[in-house]
C-alpha cells in the first residue's frame, strides 16, 4: 500500500480551525494495529517508540537496534494506505543523513526526535542538540515534518520558560512541531503562546480529552506507548484467564 499524502499536506493538517478539534494520531506499533487505525479512520498514523520496542523485546530508550527498528517501520507503513511519523527517540546514535535515508527508504512522512539520553536521563545541551536538528533538517528538506521533543518536563525544571527556550532553538534549527512531553494541561496555554510552532500533547489516561488539550493550545495529540499498554494488560488478563481454566494441564 502506498500513501499520497506529502509531508507539506501532513503539516498542513496542524492548522486547526476549531481549537477543540485538534489532529489526533494514535500510535501504532506494529501491522496489526496499524491496520486497525487506518480501519478505524485516522488519516495519519504514529508510531511509538516505546510501543515498537516492546513488541521486539526491547525497552525503550535505546537498546532497540536501528535495523530492527526501521525493519518494524517499513512494516508498519506497507501494511496501510495512510501516511506514517516516526518516533526515533534520538536517532539511536545514527549521524544525521543516515536518519533521514533511513526514514525516507521506510516510507514515512515525519519523525520524532528528542533531546535527551534516556539511559542517563539527562537533557542534551540544546545549542548542540539544535546544530544536530539543522542537520536532520537541512538533509530532510521538505520531505520530512520534523517533530522535536522537548524534554524539560521529564529531565529538566518543568517551566514554560525553559521549554520555550529550547524550543526557540530547535524552530530556528527547522523543527516544524514541538513537543514538550509531559507537560501539565495547565501550562499548555502558555506554551502555545510562547512557542511558534504546533504544539504536540500527550494524552494518558485518565487525564484531560485531546478535545480539551485542543482547546488549550495543542494542534496535534498522540498517545505515545499508552495504547499498546493498553493492549497488552488486555492480553495479559486473556492469558491469565485461560491460565487459571487449563494452564494447570499437563
Amino acid at each position: 500500500m502506498v500513501a499520497t499524502m506529502t509531508a507539506g499536506e501532513f503539516l498542513a493538517l496542524h492548522d486547526r480551525t476549531e481549537p477543540s478539534d485538534p489532529l489526533v494520531l494514535p500510535n501504532v506499533w506494529d501491522a496489526v494495529s496499524a491496520r486497525a487505525f487506518a480501519e478505524a479512520g485516522f488519516p495519519v498514523l504514529a508510531t511509538s517508540s516505546a510501543a515498537v520496542a516492546a513488541v521486539l523485546g526491547y525497552r525503550d530508550g535505546g537498546d532497540t537496534p536501528p535495523d530492527e527498528m526501521f525493519g518494524a517501520l517499513k512494516r508498519i507503513v506497507r501494511s496501510v494506505d495512510v501516511p506514517v511519523t516516526a518516533d526515533i527517540e534520538n536517532g539511536y546514535g545514527l549521524a544525521p543523513v543516515e536518519i533521514v535515508e533511513r526514514l525516507l527508504d521506510a516510507g514515512v512522512i515525519g519523525c520524532n526526535l528528542e533531546d535527551s539520553d534516556a539511559a542517563t536521563k539527562q537533557l542534551n545541551d540544546p545549542v548542540q542538540h539544535a546544530e544536530w536538528l539543522s542537520e536532520v533538517s537541512v538533509a530532510a528538506g521538505d520531505r520530512l515534518v520534523l517533530n522535536a521533543r522537548v524534554d524539560t518536563f521529564l529531565f529538566g525544571d518543568h517551566s514554560v520558560e525553559s521549554a520555550a527556550k529550547r524550543a526557540g532553538l530547535y524552530i530556528d534549527a527547522g523543527a516544524d512541531v514541538i513537543y514538550p512531553i509531559l507537560a501539565p494541561e495547565e501550562l499548555l496555554p502558555d506554551l502555545a503562546n510562547s512557542i511558534r510552532r504546533p504544539l504536540n500533547a500527550l494524552h494518558l489516561p485518565g487525564t484531560a480529552s485531546p478535545s480539551r488539550l485542543g482547546s488549550l493550545g495543542a494542534a496535534r495529540v498522540t498517545f505515545g506507548g499508552g495504547l499498546q499498554k493498553q493492549s497488552s494488560d488486555d492480553i495479559t488478563e486473556l492469558a491469565r484467564k485461560i491460565g487459571r481454566a487449563y494452564g494447570a494441564q499437563n
